[in-house]
C-alpha cells in the first residue's frame, strides 16, 4: 500500500529526518508535537495549560491536513516530564475530544525536544 506523507505550514515543519504525518490507507500516522508555534518555530510562552493547547491546536493542524480531525483520532500518546501535570491535560483534551475518547497512553520522560514540558503523537483512521 502507498505511503502519502501529509504537510501543512499550520503546524511546525519537522525538525528533523521525520515527516509530519504518514497516511497509510485510511490510517494516519501523526509525529510528536511540541508546544511550538508554526510561524516562529519557537516555543509558546506562558504555562503549561498553552502549552498543552499549542500541542493540541498542532495536532489538530496536521490531522486537517491529512482529511481529518481529533475526533477521528484512535490512539493518542501524552509524553510529559512531570506527570503531576496529567490531570491538566484530561482537562483540556476534555474540551478537544468527546465520547467515545481515544485510546491513550500517558508516559513520564526524563527530556523532550528543545526541553518541551509536553510531546504528543496520535494514530487518526479516516472514514
Amino acid at each position: 500500500m502507498p505511503r502519502e506523507i501529509v504537510t501543512t505550514l499550520d503546524a511546525p515543519q519537522a525538525i528533523g529526518t521525520y515527516s509530519q504525518a504518514i497516511k497509510v490507507g485510511s490510517t494516519v500516522y501523526l509525529s510528536g508535537q511540541i508546544p511550538l508555534v508554526p510561524d516562529t518555530m519557537e516555543m509558546v510562552e506562558g504555562g503549561m495549560e498553552i502549552q498543552i493547547r499549542r500541542v493540541f491546536d498542532n495536532l489538530a493542524a496536521v490531522a486537517k491536513a491529512a482529511g481529518g480531525g481529533l475526533a477521528d483520532v484512535a490512539k493518542l500518546n501524552v509524553f510529559l516530564t512531570d506527570l503531576a501535570h496529567f490531570p491538566l491535560v484530561n482537562q483540556v483534551m476534555s474540551e478537544y475530544f468527546h465520547e467515545p475518547y481515544p485510546a491513550r497512553a500517558a508516559i513520564g520522560v526524563a527530556s523532550l525536544p528543545k526541553d518541551a514540558q509536553v510531546e504528543m503523537d496520535a494514530i487518526l483512521v479516516l472514514e
